[in-house]
Parts: C-alpha cells; sequence; structure tokens
C-alpha cells in the first residue's frame, strides 16, 4: 500500500465519521463513567476552564502518541505504527464525545470550550507552517523534500484534528 492511499484512505475515515457521528455518539451514554466524572466536576461548567482541560487533554493525547511512535521505531513490526495511531484517533473522539455529553451549558459555552480545546491543534499547526516558510537546507546541495512532505502531512492532520475536535465537541447533539 503506498502513501498516497493511507491519506486518501484516511480521509475517508474522517469522513463517513464526521457523517456517522450521531449514531457514534450513541454508543457514550450519559451513564459512563468518565460523563460523570466531568459533570460532577463543578469547575467543569466554565467554558474556560473545560476548554483549558480539554487542550489539555488533548496535547497529552498528541504528546504521547508521539512518543509512543517514537519508542516503536525500536521495533520492527510492520504497520504496528497504523495500529498506534488508530487507537489515538478513538481515544481523542471518545473524548470529544463525552466532553460534549458532560456539557450542561449553553450551546455557545460549549463552542467556546471546543474551539479553545482544539486550538492545541491550530497551534501545532501554525507551528507547521511556521516551519515549512522557513524550511531550507542545512548545507548546499541538501534536498529537503521529505522534510517539506512531512511539515506538508503535519498540516493537513493537525487541520483535521482541530475540525474534528470542534465538530465532536462543539456541534454535535446530545
Amino acid at each position: 500500500m503506498t502513501f498516497s492511499l493511507f491519506v486518501l484512505l484516511g480521509t475517508l475515515v474522517v469522513i463517513m465519521l464526521l457523517i456517522f457521528k450521531q449514531a457514534i455518539a450513541a454508543f457514550i451514554s450519559e451513564k459512563n463513567p468518565l460523563v460523570t466524572r466531568l459533570k460532577e466536576y463543578r469547575r467543569f461548567h466554565n467554558p474556560w476552564i473545560a476548554g483549558l482541560f480539554l487542550f489539555g487533554i488533548n496535547a497529552f493525547l498528541f504528546f504521547s502518541t508521539v512518543i509512543l511512535l517514537y519508542l516503536l521505531l525500536i521495533l520492527i513490526i510492520p504497520y504496528v505504527h497504523l495500529f498506534v495511531m488508530l487507537l489515538s484517533v478513538i481515544g481523542s473522539i471518545y473524548v470529544w464525545i463525552a466532553f460534549n455529553k458532560a456539557w450542561s451549558g449553553t450551546k455557545q459555552g460549549r463552542l467556546k470550550m471546543a474551539f479553545i480545546g482544539s486550538s492545541f491543534y491550530i497551534l501545532m499547526c501554525g507551528i507547521c507552517i511556521c516551519r515549512f516558510i522557513l524550511l531550507e537546507p542545512s548545507y548546499p546541495g541538501e534536498d529537503i523534500f521529505m522534510a517539506a512532505f512531512g511539515l506538508m502531512i503535519g498540516i493537513f492532520v493537525t487541520t483535521v484534528a482541530a475540525v474534528t475536535c470542534i465538530l465532536f465537541a462543539g456541534f454535535a447533539e446530545k
């Protein structure tokens, strides 16, 4: 399988997730342990604090996935990194749906929480864009194609994650 096919397949999966987000959200009930814990937390009802908490969880999931993938470089097992990334996506969507279901304030507050929480991915996208713009060879004749390609993939992935976070945590109905 080529890399282009993986990107196309990933894009199709994200589109299908967004189309069937109501059916996916139905798997997490109001009695879910994470949902009930978030509802009990008194400060969770403030959209700024809930958004910062979501920001922190997004950062934790992102960096733990990156660290785990880096540690898996030692193992030479094909396609194990795809399984780790799939689990990371499932975990992120689970958290975003739980945050949506636990929110008891206004729709505007839920949107504010989702935008603040997804701003982590917007920040990471901005970092990738800056690095892409400032990318230059460290010595004459160095080929920077793969670095530029990796940064473009980073921009794509973080943009999709930000939009998906906003849609699942901010716009999904209870």
